[in-house]
């Protein structure tokens, strides 16, 4: 197979919701030449014709979590989930990348947690929903429960050409992948020719972005080096509660906002992480639209990717007054 440039594989077009991001997988060329070529021989490797798709990335809903420094609850969950169903064009599937849950040592409760994620989630009108736990949702039991709830914390499938990983870096003692799974990881990845588009899905980083705030996993490194060969990675993770935007060689870092609040910007904040406050007279700051769009071949030097943010206004959400007077009794 000839080695493809990988502006020349995937164009890569998304709205974040400032809730979560939509991306959108358009091969450059549909048939003919070598993108055509590629498709092909990537068509025969997973069985599945590479054709155009969109999903969405949700992370850190944390429900079950209510009161400082955000009052509302599941109001931005729910919020995220009529987004999701006023899209134009319906999302193929929805990647949670963790803390669908807010943690808490009651069984009982933790369960009613989950039950509740998944009565908002379902919701959505998506044909599938694909989750990974975070350290709220299975920390406390290394993911017992779960495993019970939602399935096997690490797993992969392939659709429309594209390989999805998803990686469990929260269920051991450390944040780590850990042995067992880096070899899962290795053997996954083996029938896959060195262009095939792999969208990995995690919850905290795969590098050090503020390993003092836990913004890591301590064997990334190796991780990242079992990805290196493939020219086509995508990595989408939650855990940071803010947007975030890494290229680390030819590998591509996105870290979507949360559901609940947001934590600051971690080259500015000295000192422990601290979430950014509730503000009552805007309650949605922090939350916001992005839109992400691929320019093409863009000239050396220019980056291969557009984005812009806009904030999520009050004005905005269906039934502000409804939220409003939610406010005056805020949770405790």
């Amino acid at each position: 197979m000839k080695q493809t440039d990988r502006r020349s594989f995937l164009k890569i077009a998304g709205t974040s919701l400032g809730i979560g991001v939509l991306y959108s997988a358009y091969p450059a060329a549909a048939r003919g030449g070598e993108a055509g070529h590629l498709f092909s021989e990537l068509g025969k490797s997973t069985g599945e014709k590479v054709t155009p798709f969109s999903f969405l990335q949700l992370s850190d809903a944390h429900v079950g979590f209510n009161g400082p420094p955000d009052p509302l609850g599941t109001k931005a969950f729910e919020r995220a989930v009529d987004m999701v169903n006023a899209l134009p064009r319906r999302p193929d599937l929805v990647l949670f990348t963790g803390d669908l849950t807010h943690d808490t040592e009651d069984r009982n409760v933790h369960v009613q947690r989950m039950k509740q994620f998944q009565e908002i989630s379902r919701r959505m009108n998506v044909p599938m929903i694909r989750h990974v736990p975070g350290e709220h949702d299975a920390g406390l039991d290394s993911g017992g429960l779960y495993r019970e709830v939602f399935g096997e914390t690490f797993y992969s499938f392939d659709h429309r050409g594209v390989h999805f990983v998803a990686l469990d870096n929260v269920t051991r003692p450390k944040p780590e992948v850990g042995a067992e799974q880096l070899a899962w990881l290795k053997k996954d990845l083996a029938r896959f020719p060195k262009a095939a588009p792999i969208v990995v899905f995690t919850h905290r980083p795969l590098f050090d972005l503020r390993p003092d705030w836990e913004w890591f996993t301590s064997d990334g490194d190796e991780v990242m080096n079992l990805l290196s060969p493939y020219d086509n990675v995508t990595v989408l993770y939650g855990h940071i509660h803010r947007d975030d935007e890494h290229q680390i060689g030819a590998v591509h870092h996105y870290g979507a906002r949360s559901l609940i609040f947001g934590f600051p910007d971690p080259s500015g904040a000295a000192g422990p992480r601290k979430a950014v406050p509730f503000d009552k007279d805007h309650p949605f700051k922090n939350l916001g639209i992005r839109t992400v769009s691929f320019n093409g071949a863009p000239r050396p030097g220019t980056a291969p990717l557009f984005i812009e943010d806009v904030e999520l206004t009050a004005r905005e959400f269906r039934g502000i007054n409804g939220v409003q007077q939610f406010l005056r009794n805020p949770l405790v």
